[in-house]
């Protein structure tokens, strides 16, 4: 059998840890819209900011490495959590909706199968990998 045989094959079958990230995903996007809507934030300001974590790519098209590293970061639920956990111990309603949209975009970007880049082509996360 061919490796390209078997990468076809692989592709078409998901493993059971990239099941779980895929779900992990959905959880996490499904929990913060649910918790958005909750709170009775702006569904105009949603739409507007869901993708601005994804600017780091302007990062990546000037340098690889850097943009895999400022990519990751942003796309770290540690920095989104720390600020929802901030902005409702100091009523900051702004913080948490900002947190909020943060988190919806990584679980989107999970759910789809986008996942922390590694040195090489964009194209090569986690999810690749797994």
């Amino acid at each position: 059998m061919s490796s390209q045989t078997t990468t076809l094959q692989s592709s078409k079958n998901i493993s059971m840890p990239r099941l779980l990230l895929h779900l992990e995903g959905l959880a996490l996007l499904v929990s913060a819209v649910v918790i958005y809507s909750n709170q009775h934030f702006s569904w105009g300001a949603f739409a507007l900011y869901l993708l601005a974590p994804d600017l780091a790519i302007i990062v990546y098209a000037i340098n690889k490495r850097a943009g895999q590293i400022v990519y990751n970061i942003v796309h770290m639920t540690v920095f989104p959590l720390a600020l929802a956990v901030y902005s409702i111990l100091n009523t900051n309603s702004l913080g948490l909706q900002i947190a909020l949209i943060w988190l919806a975009h990584i679980g989107m970007d999970r759910t789809v199968g986008y996942g922390f880049k590694y040195p090489g082509t964009f194209k090569e996360t986690h999810f690749s990998r797994i």
